[in-house]
């Protein structure tokens, strides 16, 4: 009977530990630590292929849900939030007929359960003509 008590009380001590101290995918390589419900940049680390490979998922869910042709890009900018599981705030830019456009997408991750669902996929704004040809890349560098 007091092992059973031990070990509930043990139980609950590892499950509040464990909710309070979430990790997440933005520090290359690193664990970040981040508190429940904020949202941390992922400084630098927008462009791991974890973070790109959100970003493709929330593209190709898009244009299954919307039967849209977007193709994706890459990532601008990215951020995470500690929910159950992990909301990721994605930045993105895609083609869609041929023109670059900016789209805001929001992410769910529940890693323990093999869950990954979009929750929002939004258009945010053209790309510039400016920024557009090129991305800022020096031709014969």
């Amino acid at each position: 009977m007091k092992l059973n008590r031990f070990c509930v009380a043990l139980a609950l001590v590892a499950a509040v530990l464990c909710a309070s101290s979430e990790v997440g995918l933005c520090g290359e390589g690193q664990i970040i630590r981040m508190k429940p419900g904020g949202v941390h940049n992922c400084k630098g680390s927008q462009n791991s292929a974890q973070i790109e490979g959100l970003a493709r998922f929330a593209v190709e869910e898009h244009n299954k849900n919307e039967n849209a042709l977007l193709e994706f890009a890459r990532v601008l900018k990215a951020k995470e939030q500690v929910v159950a599981g992990t909301l990721y705030h994605l930045t993105l830019e895609a083609v869609d007929a041929g023109k670059k456009k900016i789209y805001e997408a929001k992410v769910w991750v529940k890693p323990w359960m093999n869950f990954k669902q979009l929750q929002e996929f939004k258009y945010a704004e053209d790309v510039p003509a400016s920024k557009a040809s090129g991305l800022g890349v020096k031709r014969g560098h």
